[in-house]
């Protein structure tokens, strides 16, 4: 089937040139780019999970309130030059 597409020309070039270097056309190498194209997409996507992590202890260090963010990013960089 013939269609017309409308790409830059910096794109054009070099999909031609890449065509050309694989020695192969710039048709073969768009059908290609959109079989891989839609193969990829029509695949699930699994989905993130996030691994559970505990720590040891008793909470916040003598001296930090919960929230106390200006004083936790105060000691976090303490004689770090921060």
């Amino acid at each position: 089937m013939k269609t017309t597409l409308d790409i830059s020309e910096t794109l054009f070039f070099q999909a031609k040139r890449a065509a050309a270097d694989r020695g192969t056309t710039f048709r073969d190498l768009v059908e290609t780019a959109l079989r891989l194209f839609l193969k990829k997409e029509s695949q699930p996507v699994r989905s993130f999970k996030l691994r559970v992590h505990t720590f040891r202890g008793n909470g916040l260090v003598p001296g930090l309130a919960e929230g106390d963010w200006g004083e936790i990013r105060r000691r976090t960089y303490e004689g770090r030059g921060g």
